[in-house]
């Protein structure tokens, strides 16, 4: 069965903010290479249109060679939308969720293949009630911005995890990497 793993960007004060981190080559590569790794990436509309920023550097990129490779990593993944506002997308590679996100990641855990990532802090958070997500990586940038959206504010029940590992970065952004225990 593939794996299901909520990777998401934050403040080391709690905050999901994708505009708030500090990326560097180091955060890129590792997110490109999960990108590569993976078969498949869910996003809500807010995250979706958010990482619209890449596209342009697939036709023109930045020079920067990680950069540029998260772009492409980006661009090639299937991307599913959920959105409740959006009627189509303007990626190739999305498309738009037809069935509610339990019944789309179900479906998808049980087809062959590799990793399937949840990308967007609402997504977490619904796949988290729902007991289906099989790993975190949640990657702490050392910013405080004092105010956002926090990741696990609507959980339903309390959750225990298992740390399995961290990665340090350059920046001093950690990922923190836990599996439900």
């Amino acid at each position: 069965m593939r794996k299901i793993i909520a990777g998401i960007n934050m403040t080391i004060d709690g905050f999901c903010d994708h505009t708030a981190g500090i990326p560097d080559e180091e955060i890129h590569q590792h997110y490109a290479e999960l990108l590569n790794n993976a078969d498949v990436v869910l996003y809500g509309r807010i995250t979706y249109e958010l990482m619209g920023f890449w596209k342009p550097l697939v036709k023109n990129p930045s020079g920067e060679k990680t950069m540029d490779d998260f772009a492409l990593a980006m661009d090639k993944i299937p991307k599913i939308v959920f959105s409740r506002t959006l009627k189509n997308t303007d990626w190739e590679s999305a498309k738009l969720a037809t069935q509610p996100i339990d019944e789309v990641v179900s479906e998808l855990k049980q087809q062959p293949g590799r990793d399937i990532l949840i990308g967007s802090r609402s997504l977490i958070v619904a796949l988290t009630n729902l007991d289906l997500i099989d790993e975190y990586q949640l990657c702490i940038h050392p910013v405080v911005i004092g105010k956002g959206l926090p990741l696990f504010d609507k959980i339903n029940d309390r959750r225990v995890f298992k740390l399995l590992k961290t990665k340090t970065f350059e920046s001093g952004a950690i990922i923190l990497f836990y599996k439900r225990a």
